[in-house]
């Protein structure tokens, strides 16, 4: 069951290889997103405890930048160890603070931050770390300390694609992870302490965004923020680290969509496109929430789209039987409520689900599997990011049409597009405008550049790709 035994109290933040009591006296709640119980405290943290955390970063970077790269490849398959020596542990843990099925979790919220730190020996191999251009020698080199801002959707992950190509590029790293789902940080933090890392190459500071976020984006002992969350949030990290001068590297929000073409097998693609909306509970900045089908084929999309989301059955995370978990918080919960009832004000066609609470299910923060039909694109379900199950279809008349509705959005995340003819499929994702199109369903690459285009941010992660975000070019003219 998603319950927890007692509460626990984290009380210690990790900075220079200890762990130290926070300047800030305050604590925050962490609650269990099914029972609505609270199952942790945490500190909330002072932007002293942010500064401290970046000196210990500053005084450890010199030395670890100048550390060889098999130095750094033994730390890293240590880290890669451990985490997965405890994977139960955090993939349960998650499970409770996010709400995500376990059997998910396991695979994806314990085993993708694993495979980051197991890939990135390999991955080192591919950077070119000199390279010679007539008579200059071309180095690249680590940026520096990395404040790294990470959200609460696939928190985990998004740590370890940050700092383990940090690591991997020679940086140090202070961490801010979400303060709504957080304990998994601290496990990742003693993985790090028993894999022997130096100290200050890796420091973690909890508490909210505009306290300790704002610190750490805004220092001046920062070389670089790499950041995670909300369009809006990354406009107010972006204001902060212009002071300095300092790069940013961020993945923001998406309103991705998923074209099926007039040819595509309906009885796969839209199934797929159902599962790739819910995942998470929604809760995934790469997800296709935006459905587009021919307007001839509407009512047999309509069809299949109610059945397959009429089998995500809501529920508490540790049953075998769910499909869809809750959401992460309350505030979450009555804001994918609010567009649910925005989405039937404003006109669109509901065709199942709706804003009140599954049955049986008043306890957690649990929304129905949504889906509207007949949506246009000036309605607020098409544009803004929900972040919740809820599925918007949106008919178009012709290829053309199609593209034209997928585009007119600020963001460009994701995308897909379904076609029986494999290079028309491709044809039509190179006109959308997006930093990652699905051909056919094809799987998520963790190997892969991720990241987007207009305002779903700029920079990539993932693959080699992260590790030469991190990295300054120099020039040697011999």
């Amino acid at each position: 069951m998603a319950t927890a035994a007692e509460v626990q109290a984290k009380d210690r933040i990790f900075i220079g290889g200890e762990w130290v009591e926070p300047q800030g006296e305050e604590t925050l709640e962490v609650v269990n997103s099914t029972t609505e119980e609270v199952m942790a405290t945490i500190p909330a943290c002072a932007p002293a405890d942010a500064d401290l955390a970046v000196r210990a970063a500053r005084d450890a970077f010199d030395a670890w930048s100048r550390t060889s790269r098999e130095q750094r490849v033994a730390y890293l398959q240590a880290i890669a160890a451990g985490l997965g020596e405890r994977s139960d542990e955090i993939a349960a843990t998650i499970a409770q603070e996010l709400g995500m099925p376990l059997k998910l979790s396991k695979i994806i919220q314990a085993g993708l931050p694993t495979g980051q730190f197991a890939a990135m020996p390999g991955l080192m191999d591919e950077v070119r770390w000199e390279e010679e251009i007539g008579n200059s020698r071309v180095l690249r080199e680590p940026v520096g300390v990395v404040g790294t801002i990470t959200p609460w959707n696939y928190p985990l992950n998004q740590i370890a694609a940050k700092i383990a190509p940090a690591f991997a590029a020679g940086c140090t790293v202070v961490l801010k992870p979400s303060e709504v789902v957080p304990l998994n940080a601290f496990i990742l933090a003693e993985v790090i302490e028993a894999a022997g890392l130096p100290a200050g190459v890796f420091n973690l500071v909890t508490g909210t965004g505009p306290v300790v976020g704002e610190a750490i984006a805004g220092h001046p002992g920062v070389d670089m923020i790499s950041f995670t969350g909300s369009t809006r949030a990354g406009r107010r990290v972006s204001e902060l680290a212009a002071a300095t001068v300092k790069p940013i590297a961020m993945e923001l929000g998406g309103k991705s969509p998923n074209v099926i073409l007039d040819d595509a097998d309906l009885a796969r693609a839209i199934p797929d496109g159902v599962a790739k909306c819910f995942l998470n509970s929604g809760q995934t900045c790469s997800a296709l929430p935006r459905m587009l089908v021919p307007r001839a084929k509407l009512a047999e999309a309509e069809e299949i789209a109610v059945g397959a989301a009429e089998s995500f059955t809501p529920g508490d995370p540790f049953e075998e039987s769910t499909r869809l978990g809750p959401l992460v918080s309350e505030t979450q919960r009555e804001r994918v409520r609010g567009y649910i009832e925005k989405g039937e004000a404003e006109g669109a066609k509901l065709l199942t689900g709706g804003a009140a609470p599954p049955e049986g299910l008043e306890t957690g923060y649990f929304v129905r599997p949504t889906v509207f039909s007949e949506v246009t694109p000036e309605m607020t379900i098409a544009q803004e990011e929900i972040f919740g199950p809820v599925l918007a279809i949106q008919p178009y008349e012709n290829e053309d049409d199609a593209v034209r509705i997928a585009n007119d959005t600020v963001y460009g995340l994701a995308g897909g597009v379904w076609s029986a003819d494999t290079e028309r499929a491709i044809a039509v994702a190179k006109r959308i405008r997006t930093g990652q199109v699905e051909i056919n369903g094809g799987a998520f690459n963790p190997l892969a550049p991720f990241g987007g285009y207009k305002q779903s941010g700029h920079g990539r992660e993932n693959g080699r790709y992260a590790i030469e975000e991190l990295l300054q070019v120099k020039s040697l003219q011999l």
